[in-house]
């Protein structure tokens, strides 16, 4: 174990215990299939139809969610150089 490093608490996993999301899944393709057929009447809009479709269209942002790993942003890099370089300045000039 390093000096500087932490461990990561471990990652909540909640499994369902009542809840079958292949027979979700199944109901979901037979009701839109109805509507297809005319059966059912057409569905009003939800905004939860539409909730991570533009993740599930590209390819590097699955892929970053699939991971769960989020890059370091440039304002956290620029912040931490500019501290460096700050106390840098106060040690060489004491």
């Amino acid at each position: 174990m390093g000096m500087f490093t932490q461990r990561k608490p471990r990652r909540f996993n909640h499994q369902y215990i009542y809840y079958d999301e292949r027979k979700e899944r199944l109901q979901k393709m037979e009701e839109s299939a109805k509507r297809d057929l005319g059966m059912l009447p057409e569905k009003e809009f939800s905004p939860e139809d539409i909730r991570g479709k533009f993740i599930e269209g590209t390819t590097h942002l699955k892929r970053r969610k699939e991971s769960g790993r989020k890059p370091m942003s440039l304002g956290v890099g620029l912040v931490a150089i500019v501290l460096l370089i700050y106390l840098l300045y106060f040690l060489l000039n004491s």
